[in-house]
């Protein structure tokens, strides 16, 4: 009887642990637990009276809020006042700013999947892909990205004057003001599509439709400024730029240097009352052309004519470019990717209050105005230029590796070339799939200020890893730039798109879990609110239901863990059936995991977790790599689950879970209490370390999605300029590779018949007509090989100039198509 009481009661312990219960539950199982032993045993009084007594002082204790709060809460809400780190009016600013989402959702331990999965497909308005089809489609066609980067430095006129009129910069503007309203996802595909053409029309219209006065104004502008600006904007008549870092700050927005006073001054031959502005800024794109300055500034009002208060806080304003006193520098030079970017400054710069964004109302709110805004931008445009040079990759350099030919076979057969086109692949399938989700949480209204900065690092580090890849692969026709490379300036461009809108170092370290911490754990925010309020008889109320919330919280990730790990999540649910279904169990165990970390980690080591930035930045990888585990899944299911897929599907999430593995791992190796560590590991890994990178086998099944004509590689790489008009070296490329699948089986044909000695031939021209002269090929045989021949050279050839002037000839190739033909 004593043997099934106690296995009742740990069965009932871990029941309610594994879900979270409250201590009204716990009270219960405990006095219910007394009871039954009590009736059902023959415990002695001696025994059973200290045990009721014990027990009754526990349950008055835990179950009675007042008392727990003053013997318990109290003391404990005092030592985390003590313990708990400074946080500035910016790191305030920020961690309110934004919403959480799918995120909070991961770190919770059971993330909800039917939500994920219940999210809407997103697609595009029938008026979004005419734009993309029609205006965005002719765009591309018009840029010559050698002349604008090498010979122009700048878009030609023809190309702004065109932007201008087909409202490219008035993407995000509604239809009320003359914008194009178009939605997120919208805005990306575009940006997109233009950056697989050219990079600098890619950021020339990207940037007035993220971080910049028009999405200020739409959130935060009074109407009187939205009816000015916002049609002006719109129509390209005012060219917009945002002025926010400087020679001394820059991700530190509270060393702000940059000052507005409050006085009063002339405005248009008038006295008004407004603000005295000097600045020195840095690195502002658009800034050589601007005619509109939104500016950031810390505002001050010395003579008190707005109030009692003489630091109003960081407030941001509009500048128009011809004020007086206003001087815009001369350019930048952005690793010769010439779009527009350059220094400004301001002395003595008087603009009324109108000038405001937001007016009056909005004084001080300027930071987190900026982050709200930057939590949109980032989520959206720096990500699809990192997707867009995946898809580069993927279909440009898998071609490549199709078409060109060493020891008479295609490279991509080669493994060491299989090994970077399945990263290649499988991480452009990863980041679009990451895209996607977060261009739909956005126009759905979300704000995920955590989640912009998790597709923000970790697509442009996805970047940087495909455009290393495809160079390795390229080799010589990579590095030789010219019109014919479509991979070299996107190669160039990659430290831009890591270091603007949040250095990676910096994202990674400090941001992702340093926010995501505070953001989306459910009870850690709640307790600093409750330590923070002033009104501390409430405060004591808060943080004791935030507390033991905490803890039952605490008991729950240690039982889902432990469990998980031991099953490796197989008996978890998941809600769909098939090959993608263990992910949703791995992701189970992961969630827990990583919730029961953290709070290891931040319970440990308390305040000085802000300054360990190799552990933030590890429990920030895991949390990053579940959302990207996450994308994808949501992917394969919103495409229809297509088989063809599977080994994207699979090379991705192997790779994360190995990536998450590790970064646990490496967490645990380095917290510095050793005997807490070694209970960690045993709770999360109890079944051991299960996971390896990709093996070879899906390496070569993930490689294959470039090599050959298929559905696969045209939905993932769907959205780039494609062409098959040898006008364009994009279609020169597509040519040659569908050719090329064509001869695939008489090129083979050709291999054989060398090996069996039947043709002798040094060079695959002499050996299909020997071929052909022996009636081992057909003359439509050779005629198609003959064809892929002109097209391989055509591919492999390389740009050489004479005095790098506009002059080009291609190396060892004829000049002209009829050349080409004649040979």
């Amino acid at each position: 009887m004593w043997f099934l009481a106690l296995v009742a009661t740990l069965s009932a312990i871990w029941y309610l642990a594994y879900h979270g219960a409250g201590v009204t539950l716990w009270v219960s199982l405990l006095l219910g637990s007394l009871i039954t032993v009590t009736l059902a045993t023959d415990i002695r009084w001696f025994v059973s009276i200290p045990l009721w007594l014990v027990t009754t002082a526990l349950i008055l204790l835990l179950g009675v809020p007042r008392i727990r709060r003053k013997y318990i809460t109290a003391g404990l809400l005092r030592q985390f006042r003590k313990v708990m780190p400074p946080m500035s009016d910016t790191e305030r600013e920020a961690l309110e700013a934004g919403s959480v989402w799918w995120d909070a959702e991961l770190f919770s331990g059971r993330p909800d999947w039917e939500r994920l999965l219940n999210l809407p497909h997103t697609h595009l308005s029938d008026r979004e892909q005419a734009f993309l089809d029609g205006p965005v489609e002719t765009l591309c066609r018009m840029l010559d990205d050698w002349r604008i980067t090498h010979e122009d430095k700048d878009l030609p006129p023809e190309v702004w004057d065109y932007m201008r009129r087909e409202r490219f910069f008035g993407l995000i503007i509604p239809e009320e003001y003359g914008g194009l309203g178009f939605s997120a996802q919208a805005h990306s595909d575009v940006v997109i599509k233009l950056s697989s053409r050219s990079i600098v029309a890619a950021v020339t219209v990207m940037v007035p439709n993220s971080l910049g006065p028009g999405k200020l104004l739409l959130h935060y502008g009074t109407q009187a400024q939205r009816d000015y600006y916002l049609p002006r904007l719109a129509r390209g008549e005012e060219i917009p730029c945002f002025a926010l870092t400087g020679p001394e700050a820059g991700s530190d927005a509270g060393a702000l240097p940059d000052t507005g006073v409050v006085c009063h001054g002339r405005w248009r031959d008038k006295e008004v009352l407004g603000v005295r502005l000097n600045w020195e800024k840095r690195y502002i794109t658009l800034g050589p052309v601007a005619t509109l300055i939104g500016l950031a500034f810390r505002l001050r009002d010395p003579d008190h004519l707005l109030g009692a208060e003489e630091d109003r806080g960081i407030t941001l304003a509009l500048v128009p470019r011809n004020t007086p006193g206003v001087t815009i520098g001369a350019r930048h030079i952005p690793l010769d990717i010439p779009f527009q970017n350059g220094p400004n400054r301001g002395r003595d710069v008087f603009i009324p209050m109108e000038q405001l964004i937001g007016g009056e109302h909005c004084i001080g709110k300027g930071w987190r105005m900026l982050v709200e805004a930057l939590a949109e931008g980032r989520g959206i445009s720096l990500p699809a230029l990192a997707v867009g040079a995946g898809k580069v990759c993927s279909r440009h350099t898998g071609a490549y590796a199709a078409i060109r030919q060493q020891f008479n076979m295609p490279i991509g057969r080669f493994e060491g070339i299989e090994e970077a086109l399945a990263r290649i692949a499988g991480l452009t399938y990863q980041m679009d799939a990451a895209r996607r989700l977060t261009l739909g949480g956005l126009d759905i209204g979300e704000k995920p200020s955590v989640i912009s900065a998790i597709v923000k690092y970790h697509l442009t580090e996805g970047y940087r890893q495909i455009i290393n890849d495809a160079m390795d692969i390229q080799a010589g026709s990579g590095i030789c730039l010219g019109p014919s490379n479509l991979i070299g300036r996107t190669y160039q461009a990659l430290p831009i798109a890591v270091t603007v809108e949040g250095a990676n170092i910096l994202t990674r370290s400090m941001i992702i879990f340093g926010q995501g911490a505070m953001r989306c754990h459910p009870w850690i925010l709640r307790e600093f609110s409750a330590a923070r309020n002033p009104d501390h008889r409430q405060g004591l109320v808060d943080f004791d239901y935030a507390l033991f919330g905490h803890l039952g919280f605490l008991l729950g990730n240690v039982a889902r863990s432990l469990f998980l790990g031991l099953t490796r999540g197989r008996l978890s649910a998941t809600p769909v059936r098939g090959p993608a279904a263990r992910y949703y169990q791995q992701l189970n165990w992961m969630s827990a995991a990583f919730a029961l970390a953290a709070d290891t980690a931040m319970m440990t080591l308390g305040g000085s977790l802000k300054r360990k930035e190799r552990l933030s930045a590890r429990l920030g990888d895991v949390l990053s790599e579940m959302y990207l585990v996450s994308a994808a899944l949501k992917r394969f299911d919103e495409d229809g689950s297509p088989e063809a897929d599977l080994p994207l599907l699979r090379w991705s999430c192997e790779r994360s879970f190995y990536r998450m593995q590790e970064s646990l791992r490496l967490l645990i190796s380095n917290l510095p209490f050793r005997p807490l560590a070694w209970l960690l590991r045993a709770l999360l890994f109890p079944s051991g370390l299960p996971w390896t990178e990709p093996d070879d086998h899906l390496a070569h099944e993930a490689a294959q999605a470039l090599l050959h004509p298929s559905e696969t590689r045209e939905r993932l790489t769907r959205g780039i300029f494609v062409t098959d008009d040898d006008r364009f070296r994009e279609g020169v490329i597509e040519q040659a590779f569908q050719q090329a699948a064509i001869t695939a089986p008489m090129e083979k044909t050709l291999r054989n018949a060398r090996r069996a000695g039947a043709i002798d031939g040094d060079n695959r021209q002499s050996q299909a007509r020997q071929a052909l002269e022996k009636g081992l090929i057909s003359e439509e045989e050779f005629q198609a090989l003959e064809k892929m021949r002109v097209l391989r050279r055509r591919v492999i050839a390389v740009d050489s100039f004479e005095d790098y002037g506009r002059q080009y000839l291609l190396h060892g190739e004829p000049t002209t198509d009829q050349e080409v033909a004649r040979s």
